[in-house]
């Protein structure tokens, strides 16, 4: 794909609180932000972290005993993948010909998962993200994520990427979507300001993080918090502590350019849709002066690795007999299979005739080889 397919589009940034824990509604007041963003122009629009059905801010506010039928009611509301629920999310996407990133709490089996999802102007989802790291308490609600789900999509606009709040702080999870050329990053948060004792600290965070991104990436970031609305906290309060603890507003909100400067917002404790031109020859500008992958890269001295191996709870592990079978569906290459086996009963034999301790050492290692190679496989 062109690196500059369309030169110029809007995108749109939503800033605004979910209805608390209700599939449901948070699901039609989504769409109605979605046909608004495309009334004004917007071929993308980003909502915020969790928006469906709602962050769990619950896990701040008491003890897994007192928020267990929160929990309960949040996690029946979450969002599975496909579902009724995507796809009329989908099918505001085709409608309005627009294309949707919106966060998700994500139920899969009995782990739910902070996701980000992608959904082209056709109304096809091409692809999610799974949070890596839920970050401290979250870590009671929602799963890992892994390398799988770490990715760049080609659209017609331009290379997509997105990453779920304080993903932000890892360094080299950010920089291998930057590797992949990301050029629009979408950064999902929580408004997390709206939390006592983190009025100013969360903001700084988010601009920090948003704007460096933009800068060492070259690329433009659309920035979604989300907030805190009245009967939010009604829901979520029951005693004077967690009345002072959270209070309506929070969120900050921004669309930021390759380099850093401020294109729209930022938005601040209200809701809000924002709105600019992206211009994607401004990531010329940031060509000139430095390539973090390219000529402004040292790869000979420090370099990434990423696993992208999906994280799988069941893997069979065959025996000897079962991996020479060639029909056994492990998916091993057979002749590299053979090869090692051959060479096992070689060095056996070897080692019948010998009392060599170099040679026992060297059997046991290419044993340990063949188990991890053929296990990997699975």
């Amino acid at each position: 794909m062109s690196d500059f397919l369309n030169e110029k589009f809007t995108v749109a940034a939503v800033q605004a609180s979910s209805i608390l824990y209700d599939r449901e509604k948070c699901l039609e007041k989504a769409i109605s932000l979605i046909e608004e963003s495309a009334k004004q122009g917007a071929q993308l629009v980003v909502l915020p972290e969790s928006y469906i059905p709602g962050y769990p801010y619950h896990i701040w506010l008491g003890t897994p005993m007192w928020y267990h039928e929160l929990f309960k009611e949040w996690f029946l509301n979450s969002v599975e993948v496909p579902s009724k629920t995507t796809d009329a999310l989908c099918e505001a996407a085709r409608k309005h010909n627009i294309h949707v990133v919106i966060g998700i709490s994500e139920r899969d089996g009995k782990t739910c998962y902070n996701t980000i999802l992608f959904i082209d102007n056709k109304g096809k989802i091409f692809g999610k993200h799974r949070k890596l790291m839920p970050t401290h308490v979250e870590r009671v609600h929602w799963g890992m994520g892994d390398g799988s789900y770490l990715n760049v999509y080609d659209t017609e606009l331009g290379r997509m990427s997105g990453l779920v709040c304080w993903e932000h702080t890892m360094d080299l999870v950010r920089h291998s979507l930057i590797a992949q050329r990301s050029q629009l990053h979408c950064a999902v948060w929580v408004g997390f300001s709206s939390i006592t004792g983190w009025d100013t600290l969360f903001d700084m965070s988010t601009e920090l993080s948003a704007r460096y991104h933009a800068q060492v990436g070259g690329c433009f970031v659309i920035n979604c918090q989300s907030t805190v609305d009245k009967d939010n906290v009604e829901k979520l309060t029951q005693t004077d502590y967690q009345k002072e603890w959270i209070k309506p507003g929070g969120g900050w909100t921004a669309i930021i350019a390759p380099g850093g400067s401020i294109l729209s917002g930022p938005l601040k404790g209200k809701e809000g849709i924002l709105y600019a031109e992206v211009d994607m020859k401004l990531i010329a500008d940031m060509a000139h002066w430095h390539d973090a992958i390219g000529h402004y890269s040292r790869p000979d001295v420090t370099s990434l690795l990423l696993n992208r191996e999906p994280y799988k709870v069941l893997r069979d592990m065959n025996n000897a007999n079962n991996i020479s079978n060639p029909k056994n569906g492990s998916g091993h290459d057979q002749q590299s299979v053979d090869q090692i086996m051959n060479l096992l009963k070689q060095l056996e034999q070897n080692l019948r005739s010998s009392e060599s301790d170099e040679l026992s050492r060297r059997l046991s290692e290419i044993q340990r080889e063949a188990v991890h190679a053929i296990t990997r496989g699975n």
